[in-house]
């Protein structure tokens, strides 16, 4: 039985679920979904660079379906690399 694949919304390259974070909203607010509670998601890996495009390319409102996803990019960069600083 082979893993599930999802793509990156901030790369754009496809990954075993197992490397991705899961992403959706609460609220207006885009939170890291590590409980996979279902519902709409969107997947990331965890490192600040995708995290940087996925900014950049305005992809959580899309993935989303949520043009008023707010994102709080500080914040979640501390829960995905564990560092606040943008390197």
């Amino acid at each position: 039985m082979t893993a599930p694949i999802r793509t990156c919304v901030g790369c754009g390259v496809r990954a075993a679920q197992s490397e991705l974070v899961r992403l959706r909203t609460e609220g207006e607010r885009v939170i890291v979904d590590r409980k996979r509670t279902g519902g709409r998601g969107a997947w990331l890996h965890a490192d600040g660079v995708c995290l940087d495009q996925a900014i950049r390319r305005r992809a959580f409102g899309r993935a989303l379906r949520r043009p008023d996803a707010r994102l709080d990019a500080a914040a979640l960069r501390v829960e995905l690399t564990g560092n606040p600083r943008k390197d």
